[in-house]
């Protein structure tokens, strides 16, 4: 069993994907972690140069990614902190708009996929990646409200964090992410949308779980 769940940013994604994933005790793979991950990499290489084709090949071929356990390794450092920062998040928007570099990773995200029962969240996991899974869900949120999840993850790390700065970034962020020349964030047509502004985690793994269990023997 394959599920697919997709959607913008702070929409809950991650959290849901791997809850989800452990009540069904199935693998569980958070693709947009996986282009911080290379985010990172550019960012401490201070690599800018994406409009050279050849020269970002290059620099691809040199990259180390690997997860285990849910952690994401960069050159075997375990990187899964540093890659949640604001900045780097943002920075993988942009990257994810190459071409080169989706299908550096899409390949590896579907070598991970290959025969193996998963869950895996992104924003095009389920119109590129897992194109055939056996469900596909779009999750979404009022912009207001994912702004103010992200804004209380910052203050854990920022209490000087702004929300407005939060909410000006989040709003970026889903244009880049809908307008990028190459798989855009777009609900696939046959995922189930869910709206998660006012349902709680449990909530959402019941939505779900209804999908799941009508069909599936879990």
């Amino acid at each position: 069993m394959q599920i697919a769940i997709d959607g913008p940013s702070a929409a809950g994604k991650s959290t849901l994907a791997k809850k989800l994933a452990e009540k069904l005790n199935i693998e569980y793979l958070d693709t947009g972690a996986m282009y911080r991950t290379l985010a990172l990499y550019f960012y401490e290489e201070n690599f800018t140069n994406f409009d050279d084709e050849e020269e970002l090949k290059v620099f691809l071929s040199k990259i180390k990614i690997d997860v285990r356990n849910n952690k994401f390794y960069l050159f075997d450092r375990d990187v899964s902190q540093d890659i949640r920062e604001e900045e780097i998040g943002l920075l993988a928007s942009k990257i994810s708009s190459y071409q080169i570099i989706r299908s550096f990773l899409v390949e590896k995200q579907q070598e991970i996929a290959k025969g193996k029962d998963i869950v895996m969240d992104g924003r095009d996991v389920g119109t590129v990646i897992l194109k055939n899974a056996d469900f596909k869900f779009y999750l979404t949120a009022d912009v207001n409200k994912r702004a103010q999840r992200r804004y209380k993850d910052l203050l854990v790390k920022d209490p000087n964090a702004d929300f407005n700065k939060t909410l000006e970034a989040l709003k970026k962020r889903d244009h880049d992410d809908m307008t990028r020349e190459h798989s855009p964030l777009t609900k696939a047509t046959d995922a189930i949308e869910i709206d998660t502004s006012h349902l709680t985690i449990d909530e959402t793994i019941d939505e779900f779980l209804k999908v799941i269990r009508g069909t599936c023997n879990v």
